[in-house]
């Protein structure tokens, strides 16, 4: 079967030039078309590679108004389209308003055929290598999902990954420690799903976000007429969850007198509804969280220490997402893409000086904050990358001033250096080794000196 010939759009209103161009272009399926809503129209229909742009169009053949509606269109519609502009009008202004408006480039009439022909094809080549680029970028970003959802590639997420994938299976209670945004409820989420209980509810509920009178009422439910306003029999969140997972999110902000309760059901797996009598049991596995240090708590005594020994037989730590090197700009490159598609579609990736900046950023609020300045850069962004000052994002940390010895160091340097450029390029040895200023064989040594996996 023979390969299928790329697509050219022309938009000429001249008839001769239209038929020179059209026979110069044989290894091109070529629409040609004269006025902007036949532009658009083929635009929607063939979806060509390239487009080769006559500013000077009817209704305004003598100058560039109409021109420049068409090509506004084209990056609004199709971003990825690389259009080619023509004209003889003002060439200089007209060509710096072109590229800024996302012109692939800008070519001065009278036509020269093979000068045209030798810009069309280089356009049509950039715009294959970022189709498999972002081919690529996706198969990559498959190929980083852990537990369902989580897109990561640092080693410490990883084990974290593999952790919960063991314990999964088991009826352990599991307590996971780390900072808010660090993603908790999607790995309690994931763990669920990897569990023999994922065809049952999982349930969700932070305890700090609750007052401290309604918590035992969302948690364990109430019988009808137990108290003013309880109008029907309500099940809690612990019931709802029978036969899945309950997510208790700041477990540490139980009250003292509701832990008492908690323990009794995770003794006895029952409950009673406030102002039930009867026992329910109940199957449902607990999974908690915190940022507190539950411990100090125990010493203070605002934790009760026998429920915490009943929540934590599994405790998982989940590192800061500036302890995962590599993490950011990988999270923020799928965050892109995903609101890029939602709100902005003009928006094609990042600026190198915007990766720099997401690596360099010790995130304080963890992928939280990631995903709202990235949310918040793609909305703002009027160009096709988003760039650093686009993020909002001040200068960071100068390093790590405890480490003194000087391989030690060294070493921890390199291994981040190392994986940020494997994030960056999608883990392409190529790519990484010329981000890095070194050959292939060296990135190779350095991979197996430090136990580091290109994908």
């Amino acid at each position: 079967m023979p390969e299928e010939k790329p697509k050219l759009l022309i938009v000429e209103d001249d008839e001769g030039l239209q038929a020179q161009l059209k026979w110069a272009y044989e290894d091109f399926e070529v629409s040609i078309v004269g006025s902007r809503d036949a532009a658009l129209a083929a635009l929607r229909s063939e979806e060509p590679a390239v487009v080769t742009l006559d500013l000077g169009l009817p209704p305004d053949p003598d100058g560039v108004t109409e021109g420049f509606a068409v090509l506004e269109a084209i990056m609004a519609m199709k971003p990825d389209t690389k259009v080619i502009v023509a004209s003889g009008h003002g060439s200089h202004d007209s060509a710096l308003r072109a590229i800024e408006l996302g012109a692939y480039d800008f070519y001065r009439k009278p036509v020269d055929i093979d000068v045209l022909g030798l810009i069309v094809r280089r356009a049509l080549n950039l715009h294959r290598l970022e189709n498999e680029n972002r081919r690529l970028a996706d198969r990559a970003g498959e190929d980083r999902t852990v537990l369902g959802t989580m897109i990561t590639n640092a080693p410490e997420m990883m084990k974290v990954a593999r952790t919960i994938e063991r314990v999964a299976p088991t009826g352990a209670s599991v307590m996971l420690l780390g900072a808010s945004g660090t993603g908790k409820e999607l790995l309690a989420r994931g763990l669920h799903e990897s569990s023999d209980r994922k065809t049952g509810a999982f349930v969700a509920i932070n305890c700090a976000a609750i007052p401290e009178n309604l918590l035992e009422s969302e948690l364990f439910g109430h019988e009808k007429g137990a108290f003013t306003g309880a109008v029907k029999t309500t099940e809690g969140k612990i019931e709802l969850a029978d036969g899945g997972t309950l997510f208790l999110d700041e477990v540490g902000d139980i009250p003292l007198a509701l832990q008492v309760k908690l323990l009794r059901f995770l003794q006895e797996r029952t409950i009673e509804r406030i102002g039930g009598r009867k026992a329910i049991p109940v199957d449902t596995r607990i999974v908690c969280a915190t940022h507190q240090d539950l411990e100090a708590m125990i010493g203070s005594g605002d934790f009760r220490e026998d429920l915490f020994y009943r929540l934590a037989e599994i405790v998982i730590k989940i590192p800061a997402l500036a302890e995962r090197t590599g993490d950011p700009a990988l999270l923020a490159k799928a965050f892109l893409t995903r609101f890029a598609a939602e709100m902005n579609p003009q928006v094609r990736g990042f600026a190198p000086d915007a990766l720099a900046a997401i690596d360099a950023w010790p995130w304080p609020g963890n992928v939280r904050e990631l995903e709202n300045r990235v949310k918040r850069a793609v909305i703002m962004a009027d160009r096709k990358l988003v760039a650093a000052e686009d993020l909002d994002l001040g200068e960071g940390p100068e390093g790590d001033e405890d480490v003194l010895n000087l391989k030690s160091a060294r070493e921890q340097a390199d291994r981040k250096v190392i994986r940020r450029a494997l994030s960056r390029s999608e883990g392409n040895i190529s790519q990484t080794a010329k981000l890095l200023g070194i050959s292939r064989p060296t990135l190779y040594d350095l991979l197996k000196q430090y136990d580091l996996q290109p994908g």
